[in-house]
């Protein structure tokens, strides 16, 4: 439940333009204002389960979407049983003026997005309820060689489709050319990981393979409450850390603390004795990620 000062779970992800935001837990709104990052282009909003703490603030927010005069549709994303949870919340946020997508995740299918170079994908947790991880992954593409365009004669008009595009297919005076003749190898690209209420699963360190920022929930901090935890299908401050090890992460925050567990930094010594760039999230915490050179 929120503490003063410490709204309920939400992440919002800016990336090219767009802004992404993962669940809406109550207060979530009240932060964006605070920010100063506005309402009106969120494009989708993707729900890791639908426990109260993470849907919550979501008929407020579409409300406050509405007013700022947004008509493009929004995509929203979740558990099976979507439509219907938020059908209902939305009884009293109705006549929107804008259209609902539904997009209900499949455990058997893990890309639920592939745009561009920017590509989401979802993983199913071990919860109380139906619950996924998602991981947001802007691509790169490789270096565009100028040497091996001239070597193979490419027509100099066709350089930029053929850069901008890492599948281009162009057909030029009876002729094929296609990207990999004048793009290097994919360049590493950037990674962000929001993993929430869950007991740790196998495959969950390979879903955060090198991920760049992991942010994992940690119930508690204190050892001494992983049975408790544990009763309630989540993960200690120790469990998250051994995930992020394992994944290769670059860096872990953790969130989703227990209200008994107003103090959290007091307990961040037990997540970085295991993984050492770890830090205890808080309200409106940001970061920017940037490409390597």
């Amino acid at each position: 439940m929120p503490l003063p000062g410490r709204f309920l779970s939400s992440m919002i992800c800016r990336v090219n333009g767009r802004m992404m935001l993962f669940d809406c837990g109550e207060g979530t709104q009240v932060s964006l204002r605070m920010l100063g990052w506005g309402f009106k282009q969120i494009d989708m909003i993707c729900f890791t389960h639908f426990h109260g703490d993470h849907i919550s603030g979501l008929p407020g927010l579409l409300l406050t979407m509405a007013n700022a005069e947004r008509t493009e549709p929004l995509m929203l994303f979740g558990p099976a049983g979507l439509a219907k949870i938020v059908g209902h919340l939305c009884v009293i946020a109705q006549d929107l003026p804008f259209k609902l997508e539904f997009h209900e995740l499949n455990p058997r299918t893990p890309h639920i997005y592939n745009e561009d170079m920017l590509r989401m994908d979802a993983l199913p947790l071990n919860h109380r309820a139906p619950c996924f991880a998602y991981s947001v992954a802007l691509l790169r593409r490789g270096k565009f060689d100028p040497e091996r365009a001239r070597a193979q004669n490419i027509p100099l008009q066709l350089w930029g489709p053929l850069q901008r595009q890492n599948d281009a297919d162009i057909v030029y005076e009876n002729k094929r050319y296609t990207s990999d003749m004048v793009l290097g190898a994919p360049r590493k690209g950037l990674k962000l990981v929001f993993c929430t209420d869950t007991r740790p699963v196998a495959a969950l360190p390979d879903f955060a393979r090198d991920a760049d920022l992991l942010i994992c929930e940690g119930l508690y901090g204190d050892p001494e409450k992983q049975q408790k935890a544990a009763a309630h299908m989540h993960m200690t401050f120790r469990e998250a850390a051994k995930i992020a090890r394992k994944a290769n992460a670059r860096e872990l925050w953790l969130t989703h603390f227990s209200p008994a567990v107003p103090d959290p930094w007091n307990y961040l010594s037990h997540a970085t004795a295991i993984f050492p760039n770890s830090l205890t999230g808080k309200d409106r915490m940001t970061k920017t990620l940037k490409f390597e050179e």
